[in-house]
Parts: C-alpha cells; structure tokens; sequence
C-alpha cells in the first residue's frame, strides 16, 4: 500500500494544522491517520501499522482542509508524481509523522516533495497567483508547483459530483422508460375510453374539450407522482450527500426550493404530456358516431403481412401481434433497449471501479455503488411494470384474434406462448442495441476510453433480460387467454 507521509513539528503552527479528531498529536514512534483513510483501512487509535520496514503506534486521526482527503487522487497524481506501477489511484492515504521518523523513512522513499503552506492576503486571487507562478509537476522537476484551494475543493465535492452524474444519467434512463409506459398505458386507457369520449362530443363537448378532459386525468396522476417523489427523493438524498469522513459536519437534509419544485413537477407532467398528448388528440377527433357504435380502434391490417401470417404456426401468432401494432413494438424495443442500456453502463462504472480500489473500503466506489445500485433497482421496477402493461395491452387488442384461433383449434397455452412472442421479439431487438449503446453511454458520461466488462456479465444481462420479460409477461399473457371463446366472440359482435 502507498502512503503520503508529510512530516510536521509536534508544537502546532498558524497555517494548515490538521485537527485531531482523536486521539493525539504526533509523537517519535507514532503516526497520525487522516480519518477517511483510517477508516478505509480499519485502523484505529493504539492499533501498530508497519511503514517502511518499521513499525508505528496511530496516535490518532485527523483532519486537514491543505489536502484532499481521501478517496480523492488529485493529490497523488498533481502533488506527488506518477503512482507507483499497480497502486489503484484511490488506495493512497495520507498520513503525518514527526520531521525525525520522516527524514529516515524519506532515505527509501522514492519520491520526495517539499510542502509549503501559503495564506494570500486576497483569498479570492488564488487562482491567479497559481496561474502566474505554477509549473508542471514530475520527476526531476525543482521549480514549484501550486495547488489553489479552490482545487482541493473540487477534489473534495468530487465524490458528490460522480453521485450526481450517475443520477442525471439514470435519471434520463427512467424518463425514457417511463414515456415508453405511459405512453402505451394511455393509448390503452384512451381506448376504452372511446365510448365516454362518443357520449361527451353528443352532448356539446367540443374535440378541444374531450382532449382536455382526458389529458386532466393523467396530469393529476403525474402530479401526485411528483409529490410523492419529492419526499422520497429527500429521504434518499440523505444517503448519498454525506461529506465522509475527511471532512467536517453533515449537510443534513436538502432544502426544497421553489425551484427544485417546480423543476421536478415540471418534469413529471412534461412526461405525462408526451405520453398522452397523442393518444388525447387522435380519441377527440374520432367522430361521435364511430365512437359511440365501435369502442376499440381496430388496428392497421396489411394484406401481404395476412397472408404471411396465415402461413404460421400458433406459437407464432406474435409475429402477427407485432405487425399489426408497429408503436407499441417499437415502445417495448425502446424500453427494452433503455434498460440493458443502464444495466450495462453500470457494469462498465462497476468494472472501471473496481481496478482502483484494489478490494479496499472506498468511499467513492460505496456513494456510487449506492447510487447505482438503486438505479439499478428502479429500472428493473419500471421495466418490469412496463412489461406487464405492454402484454396486458396486447392481450387486449387481441383478444378477438386470440379467440377465433382457440374456436379453430389452438390451445390457451399456445395462444399465451404466441402473446409472449410479441413481447419478446422487442425486447431482443432493444437487448442487441442496448449493449453497445451502453458502453458508449458511459464513455460520453465520463469522458474516459472504451470499456468492455467481461464477455459473461454482458450475456447475463441480455439473457436476463429476454427471461424477465418472459417472466412478467406470462402472467398477463395466460389470463387473457383464459377467457371464454364464446363469450368474446358474442362481445365482438354485439
């Protein structure tokens, strides 16, 4: 393990002290621990480390605003030179001696950097001054190198900023998913609306009005939706905002300002209208009289995909299904595709992770994991919900289809293998894509080379993916193929 040793003087001085949070000050023969590494590597007060072939009794753990505290790198790699050939650039920790034991351990040391503290009368000229007076730091190099603090800020907020990155991306992810869903819910639900929206346009109601009156309906869902988030997304603010233990205090809970309000209502109700908005207008303008006598839309009928359909067998009949609804396909290949997108970016975040932290406590990897992890979580809730109202809706529009192929023979196992088919034959065209959307979804978002995780974790989820979709979907798929042929053929022609 590679270490920062600075040595200091026992008595304390005006500029940059560390604050000893416990335990004592250092002392010949003992070393103090800046608390985020301590913490990482299990050491505590009175516990015996071996450094440089001797061995040292922690004294204590600290504090410093001079240096970023760990998991941070830009200390190791701006101040320190090139890290030492297989030490993952999260795994070096900084730690503080007496000048003494620094000067013997600084004879095996191979680098060895001067430290000076300087306090600038104008603070907010810092950036300047090491503009003017900073150079490239390296091996050899004698001229000095400034870091601004300012810059150690940033490497301390850099923690919160990957977190946040990874929730604007999975933020993105979930609203793709969640148009997808509604968009196939609210075409379905406009659907059998079609017989109020006949019964609104006889009584005087304007198309304007019925596409108003429709579109109300889901707004006051999504609203709803976005309060109960905003409290959810506070509480779990909580879990990803904490500072570590480099650093000082708790920022506690996130204040809800009118901003951050209306941005998250805003957005819920822009995704309700996306979703809805076509469906509300094509049910308004459907004519009073073909509304009030025909409740359903039938769907667009080919002659050519007939007669190509016609020559399948019934496990088939998703094919069919699928031709027959080309949007509704095309929103399960989307939300397919959306979720093998994140799943893989996160495997990508996972594998790159894993090469710097070399198996130890990081509290960079632990935020990110935490925030992906729960990502991770709601797309495969979303994915899953949009599944079954995607099978739910096919089952529905098929209905009479699946009826007369149960009166000319087929079984109800048969016609639910033939629903899942239709379910499936998306979900594999989103699979393919999203596999390598993934990886260069990650590569855009963090602007590092191309990543490949291994060849079995990427099967996995594609396979994993087409299973849970068949999985959710046989459900559905098997109820609508339960009901009676008599009673849906006597429905139909009513």
């Amino acid at each position: 393990m590679v270490v920062e040793a600075e040595g200091r003087d026992q008595a304390p001085v005006a500029v940059d002290q560390p604050k000893v949070m416990q335990g004592s000050w250092v002392r010949d023969g003992e070393i103090v621990l800046e608390r985020g590494f301590a913490d990482a590597i299990g050491v505590h007060v009175g516990d015996h480390v071996s450094l440089g072939g001797r061995s040292f009794r922690a004294a204590g753990t600290a504090v410093t605003a001079g240096l970023p505290a760990y998991p941070s790198s830009l200390c190791h790699i701006v101040c320190f030179g090139p890290v030492r050939p297989g030490a993952g650039a999260f795994d070096i920790g900084l730690i503080w001696l007496t000048v003494a034991d620094t000067a013997t351990l600084a004879k095996a040391s191979e680098l060895v950097v001067y430290l000076v503290n300087l306090r600038l009368a104008d603070p907010a000229g810092t950036s300047g001054f090491v503009a003017a007076h900073d150079s490239r730091p390296g091996p050899g190099v004698t001229a000095p190198f400034l870091i601004s603090w300012q810059t150690i800020q940033d490497a301390d907020t850099g923690v919160v900023r990957t977190e946040q990155a990874a929730l604007q991306v999975g933020g993105w992810l979930l609203a793709l998913l969640a148009v997808a869903g509604l968009a196939v819910l609210a075409g379905r639900r406009m659907i059998e609306q079609t017989r109020r929206v006949g019964l609104l346009k006889a009584v005087g109601a304007t198309p304007g009005l019925v596409a108003g009156v429709l579109l109300v309906e889901h707004l006051a869902l999504a609203l709803l939706a976005a309060v109960i988030g905003l409290a959810a997304g506070r509480l779990l603010a909580l879990r990803f905002t904490g500072t570590g233990a480099g650093l000082i205090g708790a920022p506690g809970a996130p204040n809800l300002a009118l901003s951050t309000v209306g941005l998250v209502v805003g957005a819920a109700l822009a995704v309700a209208i996306a979703a809805t908005l076509v469906p509300a207008v094509r049910a308004a303008r459907t004519s009073t009289v073909s509304a009030l006598s025909n409740p359903a839309r039938p769907p667009g009928r080919s002659a050519q995909l007939i007669a190509l359909s016609a020559r399948l067998p019934v496990p088939l009949l998703g094919l069919r299904l699928v031709a027959r609804r080309p949007p509704r396909a095309v929103l399960h290949a989307i939300s397919a595709g959306v979720t093998v997108t994140g799943l893989v970016t996160i495997l990508t975040s996972a594998t790159v992770t894993s090469r710097y932290t070399a198996g130890l406590h990081n509290l960079r990897a632990e935020r990110l994991n935490q925030v992906t992890t729960t990502i991770t979580v709601m797309l495969l809730v979303l994915a899953a919900i949009n599944a079954v109202f995607m099978t739910w809706a096919t089952a529905t529009d098929a209905r009479h289809t699946s009826a007369l192929a149960r009166a000319f023979g087929a079984t109800p196992q048969q016609v639910s293998a033939g629903l899942s088919a239709a379910q499936l034959l998306p979900a594999l065209l989103g699979a393919v894509v999203g596999l390598p959307a993934g990886l260069f979804l990650y590569r855009a978002a963090t602007q590092e080379p191309l990543t490949v995780p291994p060849l079995w974790q990427l099967l996995t989820v594609s396979l994993g993916t087409l299973l849970a979709v068949a999985a959710f979907t046989a459900v559905p798929a098997r109820l609508g193929a339960r009901h009676p042929v008599a009673d849906i053929l006597s429905s139909e022609a009513a």
